[in-house]
């Protein structure tokens, strides 16, 4: 319907049922794998920095709580979309999945910004920001370096290598669910005949 009109990214192409349906598939499959490194990260990294104090650091906030909600919210982005391209007339889903899709692709990319800041703040401080639960007059001044003594109760090298290996990928996929949901948004638009690109589907249609 679209060739030769835009091809792929033409609204009728956008709209297709097969489309939108592998994007919700995408969406669930992107939503599982943030909250599997979500796990681990707190499993392998947050848990042993967080300090005695059980402190809540800026990383512990923006990789882990922030990302395991956007991935679980792209889970309910994706499970929408293939319903949506099962029941193409029902209005009522149409405007679920505007509104899941919106706020999905507006907190996947906070979370990706806020990855972006942890990693940033992380290499900047040379790791001292991450291990800062670690209260060892022995600490060096840069976590990659070996500690002198045993008195941290963690390996700060492997600690910060641990958190940046995967914080990368937590990234890329909360930027992949970002526009994967803004792609689900703008199908939900086209739908219920709003903006631009729902006239020229309407056009294509005729």
């Amino acid at each position: 319907m679209a060739g030769g009109r835009g091809g792929r990214w033409a609204p009728g192409a956008l709209a297709e049922p097969r489309r939108l349906m592998r994007g919700g598939l995408g969406l669930i499959v992107l939503g599982h794998g943030s909250l599997v490194l979500g796990a681990i990260v707190h499993g392998s990294v947050l848990r042993h920095v967080a300090g005695a104090s059980r402190a809540v650091t800026p990383e512990y906030a923006a990789a882990n709580v922030v990302s395991v909600g956007s991935g679980l919210l792209s889970i309910a982005a994706g499970i929408v979309a293939i319903l949506v391209s099962q029941n193409l007339s029902r209005a009522a889903l149409h405007w679920t999945l505007l509104s899941v899709s919106l706020l999905n692709c507006l907190l996947s990319t906070a979370c990706s910004v806020g990855l972006a800041l942890a990693i940033a703040l992380t290499v900047h401080s040379r790791g001292m920001h991450l291990v800062r639960g670690c209260d060892s007059s022995a600490l060096p001044d840069d976590a990659r370096a070996a500690i002198a003594t045993n008195d941290c109760p963690f390996n700060t090298t492997r600690i910060y290598d641990t958190a940046l290996a995967l914080w990368f990928p937590a990234m890329l996929l909360a930027a992949a669910e970002a526009v994967l949901s803004g792609r689900c948004c703008l199908v939900a638009l086209i739908f219920r005949g709003i903006g631009p690109c729902a006239r020229s589907y309407s056009k294509e249609q005729v």
